[in-house]
């Protein structure tokens, strides 16, 4: 029998009613539902408190495209909403999940466990460290549905468990809270809660690798200074937005190697774009005025700081020091980001760009230029859409507004 837990309301519901067949039935009928209607009109739901209902409901619909398994098992139970905003995506975790595989693993934040969740399918046992015993109930019940039985669960924070336990792992992973306890946000490791810089000889000694997931407003280079002995960094992106920096810390002493990784559909089976701080310091870019294909890298690669190195691997030009676009005649397919073919030089007047847009539909992009996007469509009196784009950004010597067409 499961216990009675709080919901986001802070109102005690009996875990089994919220598993009973009609009120799983109530919570799927209605995952469209706009939920702050459901609350303004009903105290309960079929002997539920409406706030906990509208917290399932909420869940579901966020699992649908975050986390599918979830979704697509029935009588699964989802947290508070900032639970489930702050824990992994399917495809972050599992990327995780694949960097090492062993027998021993520890999760110091469990929270709703989608990474122990994937953990186990890497590592013959996971132990799920989490001191909030609601969620924690939750998060068994999950992984019993879902089919994993071996997460061994721990109600206590990441310092007790670290402190009680005799166990050597091969992986350590963590994701420390990044509010203060002013609930006010920070970026420094040190800062975090727990405090991984002051617990990092402590889990060295407790774990062969360890794994900190930080936030993509993270100070690369501060943070490995921070934590030492960082062996690679990954900065994971999906849709060219950048979601997680990985720092991957081991007693191996070695510079560290930095990789962006786009873990869209579309670039399943691509190669990492990898280097070390070392070599961008030791690269050096020619500049050039557009040529007839511009390059604009991934989030990924520009959070990599890889801002000569991009330039030189691939052989182009960059546009200019600030600027991060590079140029050049001939296309170079497996560059890491978006590709775009010059068709136009434009003058950033409304009627000399309605020539070569009759319809009046473009896409804006801003790069180091003087106007925003929207500051920009609205001088220009163009529309958000259609298969062209007007990119404005400044060159070494004069700022450029060219006419587009993607071509990656």
């Amino acid at each position: 029998n499961y216990t009675i837990f709080k919901s986001s309301m802070d109102q005690s519901v009996d875990f089994n009613r919220l598993l009973e067949k009609e009120v799983q039935q109530f919570i799927k009928d209605h995952e469209k539902d706009d939920e702050s209607v459901l609350v303004l009109k009903n105290k309960e739901i079929l002997g539920i408190p409406v706030a906990t209902i509208a917290q399932q409901i909420v869940g579901r619909r966020k699992a649908k495209t975050k986390l599918p398994s979830l979704y697509s098992t029935p009588a699964i139970v989802y947290p508070p909403k900032l639970n489930l905003e702050q824990c992994s995506s399917k495809v972050t975790a599992q990327f995780k999940a694949g960097l090492i595989k062993g027998k021993l693993s520890a999760d110091l934040t469990g929270g709703f466990g989608i990474d122990s969740l994937y953990l186990a399918k890497s590592f013959t046992r996971v132990m799920h460290i989490e001191p909030n015993a609601a969620l924690l109930q939750i998060v068994k019940h999950n992984h019993e549905a879902l089919g994993t039985h071996n997460i061994i669960y721990h109600e206590s924070d990441a310092e007790s468990f670290l402190i009680a336990t005799h166990d050597h792992f091969d992986l350590i992973y963590i994701d420390p809270s990044r509010r203060s306890t002013g609930n006010r946000k920070v970026f420094k490791f040190s800062e975090c809660s727990p405090n991984v810089v002051a617990l990092m000889p402590t889990l060295l000694e407790r774990s062969d690798f360890v794994l900190i997931k930080a936030s993509p407003l993270i100070d690369i280079q501060q943070a490995i200074r921070e934590l030492g002995f960082v062996s690679q960094v990954y900065i994971v992106g999906y849709d060219n937005e950048c979601k997680e920096v990985l720092f991957m810390v081991s007693k191996l002493k070695a510079e560290p190697i930095i990789k962006a990784i786009d873990l869209s559909e579309d670039q399943t089976g691509n190669e990492p774009f990898s280097f070390t701080l070392s070599e961008e310091n030791k690269s050096e870019v020619s500049y050039s005025e557009p040529l007839s294909f511009l390059y604009e890298p991934t989030a990924m690669v520009l959070k990599a700081g890889a801002f000569k190195l991009v330039g030189k691997k691939f052989g182009l030009k960059k546009i200019a020091p600030n600027t991060h676009l590079y140029s050049s005649n001939e296309i170079v397919p497996e560059f890491p980001g978006r590709i775009f073919k010059v068709v136009n030089f434009l003058k950033s007047d409304s009627k000399s760009v309605r020539e070569f847009l009759p319809d009046g539909y473009a896409n804006i992009i801003s790069r180091n230029y003087p106007l925003t996007p929207s500051q920009l469509r609205k001088k220009l009196k163009t529309i958000d859409g259609g298969q062209k784009f007007v990119i404005g950004f400044s060159g070494v010597n004069k700022k450029h507004l060219v006419l587009a067409t993607r071509v990656k």
